[in-house]
């Protein structure tokens, strides 16, 4: 998630290593299987989600307890939650909503869209995937809309025919697909497997990352009723087993989530001379197709507008909870705060940031080598913390030239800087804003704009605003809300903004989840409320976060408006 050569993010581990001729056996196994899916009928792909979707619920408290222990958190408690949402949660809501586009394909050809379509400012189709069908979306993300802007050449008359390549084809393609996992959140190693699957129709070998490969015999249990088909098989192990399989003859494609280095290392090579030759020749040392999410220095761009004390409170730990889930481990986690240098409202703002972050412990670093991260960015030891914890860290008035580490790589550890633009009014911030997200932070996963609705009365901002939106390079944005959700609500397309090369990826090549099915993608513009009541369940001061999360679960498991009254007493109990 680099433009340099930060230290790989995970160190070898002693634990499972699955033996080279086991992993030759297991893709004998799927090239014996990949011949037997062109011929499973919709009903058939319908009947093997449901069965994923119900392991996954009898495994789902053993999978949250146990990524929980593994980062040092306390399970039933707000804080594991988290865990419960990134793992379970977002496995399920996947499984569900692709259940519902499979049955649409089966009656209708393609995925039923479930709002409005719109045309941008710059002319590209707008589709509403949130809220979706059959979920109560409407009432889970009351006040929230996410909308695909779809490529060029995409129109109302002919975007069905841009929706399902792979059943409007006929599912004749096929082929096994490498999902190399990743190792922070829980849901997406299953959740690329299953868009492998369940969406282009690949058999899939998926290899745990050794940070989170505590996880794989759970898999192997939820998800027993595509292992015993022969459609995925699981494997563990370091950089030799994945290597291996990379370059396996059998493997038609592979699929990356992680950093941009590891990225590098398989498509060209170790770092050198012999590299660069690689690249300038076009001579990749992986010869097949790979897809990936690289992450991206996210930025969390504040537009000023006149905000009272409540709005900046909320909003301030609106931000704090992209910087402090999953202990700053994410692909999204909020890098940069871009702010106008004259904003009135710029010192009450950081005030209330750093209030609510005071008031989340320090939390395990978990991933490998974040304390040496943190050194290198920060240039300071940790602080104030027990060994192997580290503090939230935002530095104030940070300058790109004079400190640029913070603004050309991702940090991956609990570090985020603040940087002021000199601008000659709030719309002359918002121009250079834009600019800057796109021309000097690295990456284009995804970025958030916080904006005042009265900013937008205005006409003339109203067309800024919108214009700002459409230039945005980035695969998601979110307005007023971080760009995480987007991940979460699973049925936008989530990967970086289209224009990566094996030569340079940026935040990587293709999308997941995407459950509509759109085959030719954009962005995604997700939208919210200034405020919500009650308080969101992701925020850090939630304190029934972890029942109102187990009941969402459920919701996705088996949708019924009788579980409705539950949920909402659960979460307005806050």
């Amino acid at each position: 998630m680099s433009t340099a050569a930060p230290a790989v993010w995970y160190t070898e581990r002693t634990g499972q290593v699955t033996p080279l001729e086991t992993v030759d056996r297991y893709l004998d196994e799927l090239a014996e299987a990949k011949d037997r899916v062109p011929g499973l009928s919709i009903r058939h792909r319908i009947e093997l989600a449901r069965a994923c979707l119900d392991g996954m619920m009898r495994v789902a408290e053993e999978w949250a307890r146990a990524a929980c222990q593994a980062k040092g958190i306390p399970y039933g408690t707000s804080l594991g939650s988290e865990e419960v949402a990134g793992g379970p949660l977002a496995t399920s809501r996947y499984l569900r909503l692709v259940m519902q586009s499979l049955a649409d394909i089966e009656r209708q050809g393609v995925p039923q869209l479930p709002g409005e379509i719109a045309d941008s400012t710059d002319g590209r189709l707008r589709v509403q995937v949130v809220p979706t069908r059959g979920l109560f979306d409407s009432i889970a993300f009351s006040g929230f809309k996410a909308h695909v802007w779809q490529e060029p050449g995409v129109t109302r008359a002919n975007l069905a025919e841009n929706q399902a390549a792979y059943y409007r084809g006929g599912c004749r393609d096929t082929g096994i697909a490498l999902v190399l996992g990743a190792g922070n959140v829980s849901s997406i190693p299953a959740t690329d497997a299953f868009t492998k699957f369940f969406q282009e129709g690949k058999v899939v070998l998926l290899k745990m990352n050794p940070v989170n490969e505590y996880l794989g015999p759970i898999f192997e249990r939820a998800f027993a009723v595509l292992i015993e088909r022969g459609f995925l098989r699981i494997i563990y192990g370091g950089a030799e087993v994945g290597s291996h399989a990379s370059n396996h003859a059998l493997v038609d494609e592979v699929h990356i989530t992680g950093s941009v280095v590891s990225h590098d290392a398989i498509v060209w090579g170790p770092a050198g001379p012999e590299r660069d030759r690689r690249k300038a020749e076009h001579d990749p040392v992986l010869k097949k197709p790979i897809s990936s999410e690289l992450g991206n220095v996210s930025p969390w761009i504040i537009v000023p507008g006149p905000y009272t004390d409540k709005e900046l409170r909320f909003q301030a730990e609106n931000l704090a909870s992209s910087i402090v889930n999953n202990a700053s481990f994410n692909c999204v986690a909020t890098k940069v705060i871009v702010t106008w240098n004259r904003w009135p409202q710029r010192e009450q703002f950081y005030k209330h940031l750093t209030d609510v972050l005071r008031q989340v412990p320090p939390r395990k670093a978990y991933y490998p080598g974040a304390e040496d991260r943190y050194r290198r960015f920060t240039g300071d030891e940790p602080a104030g913390c027990q060994a192997g914890m580290l503090p939230w860290t935002v530095e104030r008035d940070v300058d790109p030239v004079a400190r640029p580490i913070f603004f050309d790589e991702e940090s991956f550890v609990c570090v985020a800087v603040e940087t002021g633009l000199d601008a000659a009014d709030e719309a002359d911030f918002l121009a250079q804003a834009t600019s800057f997200a796109n021309d000097r932070l690295f990456g284009t996963l995804g970025c958030t704009v916080m904006v005042h609705p009265k900013f937008r009365k205005s006409a003339a901002n109203e067309k800024l605003f919108r214009e700002s939106i459409a230039a945005l390079r980035y695969g998601t944005i979110g307005i007023n809300y971080w760009s995480a959700l987007s991940y979460a609500m699973i049925s936008p397309p989530w990967g970086g903004h289209p224009g990566g090369t094996i030569e340079n990826p940026e935040s990587g090549i293709g999308w997941v989840h995407n459950t509509y099915m759109f085959d030719r993608p954009m962005k995604t513009v997700l939208e919210g409320p200034l405020t919500l009541f009650p308080k969101p369940l992701w925020f850090p001061t939630t304190k029934n976060a972890n029942a109102v999360t187990w009941k969402v679960v459920e919701l996705c498991h088996e949708p019924s408006v009788l579980k409705l009254p539950g949920l909402l007493l659960q979460a307005l109990k806050g």
